[in-house]
């Protein structure tokens, strides 16, 4: 998985990458301040033949939570212990990865306040793990706020909350392009490069648009753009995926027992079908939407045992890196068409390697 992710990164450093995927990016997309992008997560499914990468998240959730449930489990299963480095250096490393996201940018200085920021924070399903990020980077002397993004002000060329100055934006949001009117302070700072912004709309564009798996699954097209064998070898785990279009769409019908179908610019699983499941009506409305149509790639299961029974589930694995370098691995198990955190039993849970 650590190979495949690396293969990514380095095919988005490529100019014709960049130039081919940015000209389907908004306007805010194509600015780069320098960051790497913080905390990626990628999801993979496991096939006899290996891991199949069938997703790319810049705002991936859950990777101080699955810290916190793996530092526990370690206390009581012993054979977590292989994956204790990664356990051990998580925080280390959280922290030296938003210091090296400050000095990519600014070059020096120091980085003095960070803005954990989403809508509502406190209504959000995963915000205990923004009290854990805060409690984890005031241990290291970083005054963290957790910060509804609709109260920043931007003002004399510097993002506030309150009064409080923030030099870097934990960004947390599902607005990849800040382009909702309650997000204006944050993007004309972002725009200025009045403030660190991490991960960014330039982040999302090389690396986690749906239509980008276009690109990454068609080898042809990486040949083309320049990707060496080797790179290309290790994308051969991202399962084909189209751009549903007029021209295809009937063609893609016939195929759609075969395929999953997820919005360019969705999150979260949601508006995702699983093609053996689809109605006409629902069809009508991906064939008019901006949608991929993806080679469906089984996800693994497991047997939990719940109230005593034992139960079938699924689960697919999400490898949390920063630089393609892994900070923490963690499972998701749960039933149904998609991802979800409503199965009995299901959620996040630590992976063992054995």
């Amino acid at each position: 998985m650590t190979a495949i992710v690396a293969a990514i990164e380095a095919t988005t450093q490529l100019p014709s990458y960049q130039t081919a995927v940015l000209s389907w990016a908004p306007d805010i997309a194509q600015i780069d301040h320098g960051p790497a992008g913080a905390l990626m997560g990628y999801d993979f499914h496991f096939a006899d033949d290996g891991p199949k990468l069938i997703e790319v998240n810049t705002n991936a959730g859950g990777a101080f939570l699955n810290a916190f449930l793996a530092r526990a489990q370690a206390a009581c299963c012993a054979k977590v212990k292989i994956q204790r480095p990664l356990i051990d250096e998580f925080e280390g490393s959280i922290v030296a990865m938003f210091m090296q996201e400050w000095r990519l940018q600014r070059g020096s200085g120091s980085l003095k306040t960070i803005a954990i920021v989403d809508d509502a924070p406190m209504e959000q399903y995963l915000y205990p793990e923004f009290v854990l990020a805060r409690e984890m980077l005031a241990r290291h002397g970083i005054d963290t706020i957790i910060a509804d993004a609709g109260k920043l002000q931007y003002r004399k060329n510097t993002l506030f909350i309150d009064d409080h100055r923030i030099d870097l934006v934990y960004n947390r949001l599902v607005d990849f392009a800040l382009a909702e009117p309650e997000h204006a302070a944050l993007r004309a700072a972002y725009q200025n490069d009045a403030v660190v912004v991490t991960p960014n709309p330039h982040h999302h564009a090389l690396l986690a648009n749906k239509r980008n798996l276009t690109l990454l699954s068609d080898p042809i097209a990486l040949e083309v753009l320049g990707v060496s064998p080797e790179e290309r070898h290790l994308l051969a785990s991202v399962p084909q995926t189209r751009l549903v279009s007029p021209e295809n769409m009937d063609e893609l019908w016939q195929q759609r027992k075969s395929l999953f179908f997820k919005p360019v610019s969705g999150h979260g699983s949601k508006a995702v079908y699983r093609g053996d499941k689809l109605t006409k009506t629902v069809w009508l409305d991906i064939a008019r939407g901006d949608y991929v149509a993806q080679a469906f790639a089984s996800p693994g299961e497991r047997v939990i045992k719940l109230d005593g029974q034992e139960m079938q589930r699924k689960v697919d694995v999400r490898l949390y890196t920063y630089q393609a370098q892994p900070l923490l691995i963690a499972a998701r198990i749960y039933q149904g068409q998609t991802t979800n955190f409503r199965t009995p039993g299901g959620g996040f849970a630590p992976v063992l390697v054995v």
